[in-house]
């Protein structure tokens, strides 16, 4: 089976073609949907294989923050197996969640393949108009916005199920009291947003919002940014985008790609700063007392993001950005 597509991204020099990726499917909506699955497949994949890893792995007779663990420690955290101390009372909850990713990853697969051989490369060419919805140009902003929220609504409806999660339905682990408990968040978004500015109860701190070390103000800093998100989604989907955004920001692929990268290395250099000095998002009974090593790692993601985000940057405000080519023509599969 051969798949034709034009790879003019790479530029004049054919070694470059590796760096093609999946800017081949630029004009493609419909293809670009399908590797965006299979990607998030590998992810999940890899998720629920590594928990079963760690599983087989685990001594309960030891606490979580002494065996070296990746992602165990982040599903104790949510309350679930773990006892006192860190010390794990069930490992079923963990067999469970491993098995869940890895059949969701399945599902994903299924999609993304069905996406690239069975349906419409491009989704504005669709049958059903529930599928033409989504299709897009990476010129027109309106459409942009409308998919823009819907990921919105995603992201805050995540932030929203930890919210209840910790407050509702079996509460979290809390590094301070070595026990799972509910949480009673701190809901006032002055407090909260103060944050942003590095600004504690107890005065200012560089580390911003990694300075909220106690599990009321996270919890209810996840309430507020899930009744932003999930706002913010609502408002993207029924509004077209603001003029004056339309002048500060190019509407184009390798533009959104590089916000994209931006976001990355955001959350990444901000991770840094709770990996390595928050006890209660990496409390040290789960994580260890020395998580440095993890944090220089979240670092290197977000300088190679950053990195990504300056040279796509730079090729958009040079003029050589990559756009979609509306005349484009469908791949060809054949055996």
């Amino acid at each position: 089976m051969t798949l034709s597509l034009d790879k003019t991204f790479a530029g004049d020099n054919p070694k470059n073609e590796w760096l093609v990726g999946n800017a081949r499917l630029v004009s493609f909506s419909g293809l670009l949907l399908g590797a965006h699955l299979a990607h998030a497949a590998l992810i999940l994949f890899w998720a629920g294989s590594f928990t079963l890893v760690e599983l087989s792995k685990v001594q309960p007779e030891i606490p979580l923050g002494e065996q070296g663990l990746t992602l165990l420690p982040h599903l104790a955290l949510l309350g679930w197996g773990i006892g006192d101390g860190g010390l794990v009372t069930d490992t079923y909850p963990y067999f469970v969640v491993g098995m869940l990713h890895l059949a969701s990853s399945a599902v994903l697969a299924a999609g993304g393949l069905f996406h690239v051989i069975r349906g419409p490369a491009k989704l504005e060419n669709g049958r059903r108009a529930s599928t033409r919805k989504f299709g897009y140009t990476w010129d027109d902003d309106n459409q942009l916005t409308l998919i823009l929220g819907h990921h919105l609504l995603f992201l805050g409806t995540g932030a929203l199920g930890l919210y209840l999660k910790a407050t509702q339905c079996g509460g979290l682990y809390d590094g301070q009291l070595h026990t799972v408990r509910l949480i009673d968040p701190v809901t006032n978004p002055v407090r909260l947003l103060g944050y942003l500015a590095g600004q504690t109860p107890d005065g200012y701190s560089n580390l911003g919002l990694a300075a909220a070390n106690n599990l009321e103000e996270i919890v209810g800093g996840h309430l507020l940014v899930a009744v932003l998100l999930i706002g913010g989604g609502i408002w993207h989907i029924l509004t077209p985008m603001l003029p004056v955004f339309k002048k500060i920001l190019p509407v184009e692929g390798e533009a959104l790609l590089s916000y994209s990268l931006a976001g990355v290395a955001f959350m990444a250099f901000l991770s840094c700063a709770y990996v390595g000095y928050n006890t209660a998002v990496y409390p040290a009974d789960l994580f260890g007392s020395n998580r440095m090593a993890m944090a220089n790692k979240q670092f290197l993601v977000g300088a190679i993001a950053l990195v990504g985000h300056i040279w796509h940057a730079y090729r958009v405000k040079s003029g050589g950005g990559l756009k979609a080519n509306p005349s484009a023509l469908g791949p060809s599969f054949y055996g």
